[in-house]
Formats: structure tokens, sequence, C-alpha cells
């Protein structure tokens, strides 16, 4: 090889490191300018998260009341120089608990046919409509009409007792006008969480139902249970049931309650509420349902402290939606004891809460509440007594 083309190579050579010096000197010199200045926070970009769905929590909450027993001296306390019926001072301490409820229950034991029919009490009862009057004006929109004493004045005293309280703002349920509307699911709705009430009794005292009239009163067996559960149970957020069922003034419920609660419960039922034996009960809980087996009265005449402790329940119930499904769950279960006030010629009713009454109405109040709240709260269920 000659000296020209050494020449020509090292100058090739030289040319390609000076190149690639540059280069590298490039990359060092943007890689400076990308380092963050003394002060200066650097950015760096990140993968982001797919964003989760947001489950919609509804919530509504129930407060239960048990037997509305309107005996004569009850009715005729409540009316005035007139002649007319007003219950509203008589019922108006549960107004310091309704307000905190949207959904109020009770058991209206007697029925409400009215005066035109001529009122009656014990054994057979017919009530003035003016205690429904009452209630719905303390916000009461869930009544229970099944029960032992439906017939006691008949179909006449029934439809009467229907035609009031389809004009009012409630849902009843347990006695009806045709077998078409009993077959009829109502639906209730109440911040986006739907519902519905079905009642029932284990007889009518003996009294015969008309013969193909039996939806006048929902006498219920096993079929019928399953079946009206059943047209009920998947259009419903929350399904309740009334039972009148249980043997009078015994604080522990029977075994045929406690099986047909089974039943209820196996069925779907979310809250099942007791009637009929006049005194209370535990509150229990069989699985994801709660059973409140006995209320008590919430109001009547009958003697004996037992009969005039009747219990309040209250539970919170929550739908929890997420991406199309629903969960219903049931929580915080709350009670409190109420007492039936009347003086010596059952006079001047009032029904009180226990911090209402007064030394000379009761003996050793506080005690008897113990007593009672000890009986509610010794099923399965963790209640907050007090706690309405």
């Amino acid at each position: 090889m000659n000296q020209r083309n050494l020449m020509k190579n090292l100058i090739r050579t030289v040319v390609a490191l000076l190149i690639l010096l540059a280069t590298l000197l490039a990359v060092l010199f943007v890689i400076d300018m990308q380092k963050p200045q003394d002060g200066e926070v650097q950015i760096i970009p990140s993968a982001q998260p797919t964003p989760q769905p947001t489950p919609l929590v509804q919530t509504a909450n129930l407060l239960m009341g048990g037997d509305a027993l309107l005996h004569g001296a009850v009715y005729t306390d409540a009316r005035d120089e007139e002649g007319n019926y007003d219950f509203t001072e008589m019922m108006s301490s549960l107004q310091r608990v309704t307000p905190q409820y949207e959904l109020k229950y009770y058991n209206q034991e007697t029925i409400l046919g009215g005066t035109e029919l001529g009122l009656s009490t014990y054994p057979r009862f017919n009530s003035p409509q003016e205690f429904g009057d009452a209630m719905v004006g303390l916000g009461f929109n869930l009544v229970s009409l099944a029960n032992n004493h439906t017939l006691d004045r008949g179909e006449e005293a029934v439809l009467a007792s229907l035609d009031y309280w389809e004009q009012q703002p409630v849902m009843t349920a347990g006695s009806y006008r045709s077998a078409q509307q009993k077959e009829e699911v109502q639906i209730g709705e109440v911040n986006g969480i739907t519902y519905t009430l079905l009642s029932y009794t284990y007889g009518t005292n003996g009294i015969p139902v008309p013969q193909g009239k039996e939806y006048l009163v929902n006498v219920y067996t096993e079929q019928m249970l399953r079946e009206d559960i059943s047209r009920a149970r998947e259009q419903v957020d929350v399904l309740i049931v009334a039972m009148h069922w249980g043997t009078e003034y015994t604080f522990e419920p029977t075994q045929q309650q406690r099986q047909t609660a089974q039943l209820l419960a196996d069925l779907g039922v979310d809250i099942i509420i007791g009637s009929h034996p006049h005194v209370v009960q535990p509150i229990d809980w069989i699985d994801d349902t709660l059973v409140v087996y006995s209320l008590g009265n919430l109001i009547s005449a009958q003697d004996g402290i037992e009969k005039r402790v009747g219990l309040l329940a209250g539970v919170t119930i929550t739908k929890t939606t997420l991406e199309g499904e629903s969960v219903v769950t049931l929580s915080d279960v709350r009670a409190d004891l109420v007492f039936t006030h009347y003086d010596s010629g059952y006079r001047n009713f009032k029904l009180k809460f226990f911090d209402e009454i007064q030394e000379n109405e009761l003996d050793d109040i506080w005690g008897v509440y113990a007593e009672y709240g000890k009986i509610v709260t010794s099923g399965s269920a963790e209640v907050d007594l007090g706690g309405l």
C-alpha cells in the first residue's frame, strides 16, 4: 500500500472518531438537560389505574309497633263532649321517634268499622276510624289487618274498614275485598328501596270465614305462605311479613312460632313481625332474617303490667348496588319499651316512654324496664335497648 492510501485511511479513521465523539457529546447534553434543576420536581409519567365503579348505597329505617287493641274504655276516654273521637293526645309520645323512620308499622288488632256500625268492645270489637287518623297523622304507613278479631263484626265491618284504609296514604295487608286484590303484589318505594307487606293470622276465634270469601282475612296455611311469598319475593328489595301467631301472655315463642319463622326465612322473607301474645318476646336472627316474635300491646285496657308494657323496634335497611347487582342488608337493630298508663277508673289513657312515667303511676319504674328489656334482648339478635 503506497503512502497516499495510508494517509486516506488515516483521515477516514480520524473523521469517524470525531463523528462518534460528537454524537456521544450530543447524547450527554440531552441527558443533562432533562435532569431536574435545584429545587425542581421531576414528574415521571406513570401508568393510570383502571377506574373502579362506585357502589350506590341507599338506606331506609323501619319502626315497628305492636297491637292497637281498642277496648271500650280506650275509645270512651278518647270521646269529647260533642261525641267526637280524638286519639291524638293519647298516642302523641310516639312523635319523639317517628320522624327518624321512613317506614312505620303497627298491628290494627280491632277492626276500624267506624261509628256508623255501632262501636263494640271485647269479645267482638268494632272501633272508631279516628284511631287510624291519629296513627296516619304520626306517619304510620304499614298496617296489618289480619288477626283473630278481623271477622268480629262480619263482612260489613271488614268492607267498612277497607273503605277507610283505601283513602289513607298507607299500605295495608291481610284483609281484602276480592281474590284478585289479595293476589296483587303491592309495591312501595322509599329512598330507592322497594318493599311490600304480607300479613296472616292463625285463626278468627272460631268465627267461620264466609265460603268463597277467604280473601276477607288471610288465615294462613303453609301452601298459602309459599304461594304468596313466591309471587312477591322477586318483585321487591324488602319483603316484610306480619304473623298473628303464638300463645297469649307467654314470653317465650312457641315451637310452632319458631318452625313457622324458619319456614318464612327459608322462603326468603327479610323481616318477620309477630303479634297476638299481647306481651313482649325476644328478637332473633335466622340467618339474614330478622324475627320480632311479639311486640306486645301498643295500646289497650288490659290489666297486668306485662300487658301494659309494649315494644317498639327499629332496624336500618341498606341496599347496595354495584354494576346492576343489588344486595339488601339489615343492621342496627334497636328497641325501646313503652307503657300504657291509665288511672284506677280506666280514664286518662296515655302511651308513655318509661322516662315519662311518674313514680305514682308505676312502682319500680326502671326495675320493670330492666325485667322486660331482658326478655326482648334474650334472643340471638344484638339489640340496642333504648336506642330508638
